[in-house]
């Protein structure tokens, strides 16, 4: 009695039944066509880019002249040496803009600032427009 297990025997014909086999391929086709369709039509994302000019690029001292320095620190900003609240940065530099399109923001980063404060400055600052906008470290000239 080893063996096949014995078939069972249908009620209209007395022949064995035979058992449909399900077939998972085409199933698993399936998933993995919805994965790669999920996977290409999402964004895990958001990439952004933020414009700054290289240090070579940077021109020598007589940039320096007329420009904008904020200084991101822990705790606050500071425009020019005075603290300002972001709100504040932003309608500052917005009609300093208005008045000479051309001005130069610096942006530098005390320490202790995390890069993630620093790029929402540097976004809020391209986004009012500016666009000669860098990034110093402490001690620059």
């Amino acid at each position: 009695m080893t063996g096949a297990p014995a078939e069972q025997p249908t009620l209209d014909t007395g022949r064995p039944r035979r058992r449909n086999l399900i077939s998972l391929t085409p199933l698993i086709d399936v998933v993995f066509i919805l994965l790669v369709f999920f996977m290409l039509a999402s964004s895990f994302l958001d990439w952004r880019a933020v414009e700054l000019e290289a240090p070579a690029e940077a021109g020598g001292a007589g940039a320096m002249e007329g420009a904008l320095l904020v200084e991101v620190r822990p705790d606050d900003l500071r425009l020019g040496g005075l603290a300002v609240a972001t709100g504040e940065l932003h309608d500052q530099v917005a009609s300093r803009l208005a008045d000479e399109p051309d001005t130069r923001v610096l942006v530098m980063p005390t320490p202790g600032v995390s890069m993630q404060r620093t790029v929402e400055v540097l976004e809020g600052l391209s986004e009012l427009g500016v666009s000669d906008l860098s990034v110093i470290r402490e001690g620059e000239p």
